[in-house]
């Protein structure tokens, strides 16, 4: 299973890029941020891989300074991979 995190170190912030997706009709939802991306505690909004590209741009509307970035999250045989997007 594959899904992109767009990994934020504020929880009110990840919370109103999820809403900012909706609005644009972009399924999200709320995720603990893995440990395997080693940027400590955090909130993630997960998306599904095809829509990257309009995820980046409704963040490009914001002001998300907790942003940390956009990683590819992957879940194989039971152990989670994290990559940059």
């Amino acid at each position: 299973m594959e899904s992109i995190l767009a990994v934020f170190r504020s929880r009110s912030q990840a919370y109103d890029y999820i809403a900012r997706l909706k609005s644009r009709g972009i399924s999200a939802c709320a995720v603990s941020t893995p440990r395997e991306a080693n940027v400590g505690c955090g909130i993630s909004a997960r998306i599904g891989p095809f829509d990257l590209s309009r995820a980046r741009r409704a963040l490009a509307g914001g002001n998300y300074s907790a942003f940390v970035g956009f990683f590819r999250a992957e879940t194989r045989f039971g152990k989670v991979y994290v990559y940059p997007a």
